[in-house]
C-alpha cells in the first residue's frame, strides 16, 4: 500500500488527481492539507482527513508520497519542505518555475535516496496514445512531420491582462503539456525553431506559441492559440506513405468537467465520431481510408508508475532529464517576451 498526502485542495488536486486516485486499491489517500479551510469549494472525501497544519502533513510517518497541487509559485518552496521530512513528491506542472530551482530539487531528492517527479498525466491521453499506435504500426512509412494543435478561442483571457508574467504565459500554462509528450517519445530535438507571440502587443500575456522541434528530416510541430474561432486537428502525422488526422482531443478533461467520473465504463472514451482518419498507400499502390479506434486514456497511470518506482524499485518513466528540458526550452521560449 502507499499512502498519500495533498497539498493543496483546489481544483487540481479535486479534479485531475483524486478520481483517479480513488480508484486504485493499493493507494491510500490520507490527507489534504490546505491552507485556508474558509475557502473550501471542492465536497469532502468520506475518510481522507483534512487539515490547516502542514507541521501534520510532513511529519505523519505513515505518508510515503506528498503530491503537491499549488499555484507553480509555491512548488518550490513545498517540494524542499517534503522532501526535508523525508517524503517522496510528485509535484504538479509547470514542475518549478525554473530549470536551476528543479536541478536543485533533482538533487536534493537523490541526495535523500528520495522520488521526486512532475505530474505529466498528458503522456496517457488519448488522442497521443492513439498516434503512437499508428506510427508504430508502420503504415505511414517514415515519418516527416508531426502537428500538435492544443487552441483555445478566449480572447477575454489575454484581453484581460496588462503585464507580462512568463509564469503565467500561454507557453509555460499549457506547453508543459504537448511539449512534454514530444519529448517522452521521440526524445532531446537536434534544434527548435520558436515562434512565441504576444498578439495584443507588448507588455501584454503571450497568447499564441507555435514551435517546431527538428528530428534529422522529421519536423514535430507544437501549437497552441486563444484566438483559434475553430481549433485545429489535435494531431496531423504524414509519413512517406501516408497520413493519420485525429480532430478531437483526449476526453476526460471532458468528462471530469462535467463530474462523470472514471467509475463510469465510458469514462474519457471515444466514440467512433470521436476516431481519427488514417490515409495510406500499400506496397500495390492502392490507397486505404480506415477509421482508427482510439486507445483509452487514463491520467491514474501516472500513479500506477510512481507506485512501482516507490513499491517495487522500478525505472520512473517521468525521468529527471525529461522534465529539465521541458523546462529549459519554455524558459528559452518565453525569454525576449516583456
Amino acid at each position: 500500500m502507499l499512502t498519500i498526502g495533498y497539498i493543496g485542495n483546489g481544483k487540481s488536486t479535486n479534479r485531475y488527481h483524486l478520481p483517479f486516485v480513488l480508484q486504485r486499491e493499493n493507494i491510500k489517500v490520507k490527507t489534504i492539507y490546505q491552507r485556508n479551510p474558509d475557502h473550501e469549494s471542492w465536497q469532502r472525501i468520506t475518510g481522507v482527513h483534512y487539515t490547516s497544519d502542514l507541521d501534520e502533513l510532513l511529519t505523519d510517518k505513515d505518508i510515503q508520497l506528498i503530491v503537491v497541487c499549488t499555484g507553480v509559485d509555491s512548488h518550490y518552496e513545498y517540494t524542499k519542505l517534503a522532501l526535508a521530512h523525508n517524503k517522496n513528491c510528485l509535484v504538479e506542472k509547470p514542475f518549478m518555475e525554473t530549470s536551476e530551482q528543479a536541478k536543485e530539487i533533482f538533487a536534493m531528492a537523490k541526495e535523500k535516496g528520495l522520488i521526486v517527479q512532475a505530474y505529466q498525466n498528458r503522456r496517457f491521453d488519448s488522442d497521443f496514445l492513439t498516434v503512437q499506435k499508428v506510427i508504430e504500426e508502420g503504415k505511414l512509412g517514415d515519418l516527416l512531420e508531426v502537428e500538435m494543435h492544443f487552441d483555445y478561442y478566449r480572447p477575454e483571457v489575454p484581453e484581460s491582462v496588462h503585464s507580462f508574467n512568463p509564469l503565467e504565459s500561454f507557453l509555460y500554462a499549457h506547453g508543459c503539456h504537448t511539449l512534454d509528450q514530444v519529448i517522452s517519445y521521440f526524445g532531446k530535438p537536434d534544434h527548435i525553431h520558436y515562434d512565441v507571440r504576444q498578439l495584443l502587443g507588448q507588455g501584454r500575456m503571450n497568447d499564441y506559441f507555435d514551435l517546431d522541434l527538428y528530428y534529422g528530416v522529421l519536423k514535430v510541430s507544437v501549437k497552441s492559440s486563444y484566438f483559434r474561432l475553430k481549433e485545429r486537428p489535435s494531431f496531423t502525422v504524414y509519413g512517406k506513405k501516408g497520413c493519420f488526422v485525429k480532430d478531437t482531443k483526449d476526453r476526460q478533461e471532458e468528462h471530469l468537467k462535467l463530474f462523470y467520473m472514471p467509475d463510469n465504463k465510458d469514462f474519457g472514451v471515444d466514440t467512433i465520431n470521436h476516431y481519427g482518419v488514417l490515409t495510406y498507400v500499400d506496397a500495390k499502390g492502392t490507397i486505404h481510408e480506415e477509421k482508427v479506434k482510439s486507445v483509452n486514456g487514463d491520467y491514474g497511470r501516472v500513479y500506477d508508475d510512481l507506485y512501482n518506482v516507490i513499491i517495487n524499485g522500478k525505472d520512473k518513466t517521468i525521468t529527471d532529464e525529461q522534465t529539465l528540458l521541458q523546462l529549459e526550452i519554455l524558459e528559452t521560449g518565453v525569454k525576449d517576451l516583456q
